[in-house]
């Protein structure tokens, strides 16, 4: 299934009249670079960018897709070529675009094709959105050596960066705005678990 059909409806519960609110953008200032990456559930890709040192900051979004000005409704409902996705502004000189891959790497399952972990279809597929040639090289050796290591196919894309449109303002932040919701909803997906199972404990825990 999509998401988990109780998740979603807990989600338009909390939305409410805030559906329609479609978050602003935030732009790059000077020495930041932007990057983008699909890793199924936008609320979960924000949540662990948001942790690695060096990004200024992370908007939930749409992107890769026909539709223009697309809402969550018409992605979540497939049909769009739109991927939920995550666009990271960041510092280059406390964090490298290498090491954001790996930290992207490890937060995805990407053995398997046009979905993750509870969540099916193309909107929730792994991406790469590059933006220059120089990217585009990182991300398919990444590609090759993820390939190596976990001797599976990989079906991450790696596209080149298109219109990234923002999510509804409600879907920004969802983690922090809703912690026990998003807890929830992550765990009864089974992310951290079949993570877990693909790449071992993140680092720190014993």
């Amino acid at each position: 299934m999509r998401r988990l059909l109780l998740s979603l409806a807990l989600i338009l519960a909390t939305a409410g009249l805030a559906v329609a609110q479609m978050a602003p953008l935030p732009k790059p200032g000077p020495g930041q670079a932007v990057a983008t990456f699909a890793g199924g559930c936008f609320w979960c890709t924000e949540s662990d960018f948001d942790h690695v040192p060096g990004v200024i900051s992370t908007t939930s979004g749409y992107t890769g897709g026909r539709t223009a000005e697309p809402g969550y409704q018409q992605v979540s409902a497939g049909g769009t070529g739109h991927a939920e996705a995550v666009e990271v502004i960041y510092d280059p000189s406390k964090v490298s675009y290498a090491t954001l891959m790996d930290h992207y790497w490890r937060s995805v399952d990407p053995t398997v094709k046009n979905a993750q972990f509870c969540d099916h279809g193309d909107q929730y597929r792994t991406a790469i959105f590059v933006r220059s040639d120089d990217e585009r090289k990182l991300a398919e050796a990444a590609k090759r050596k993820v390939e190596a290591q976990l001797k599976v196919p990989i079906y991450t894309q790696i596209v080149k960066a298109g219109v990234f449109y923002p999510a509804e303002e409600y879907h920004q932040d969802f983690y922090k705005k809703n912690p026990t919701k998003y807890k929830f909803y992550r765990w009864n997906c089974g992310r951290d678990q079949r993570l877990e199972k693909l790449w071992g404990k993140p680092k720190g825990d014993s």
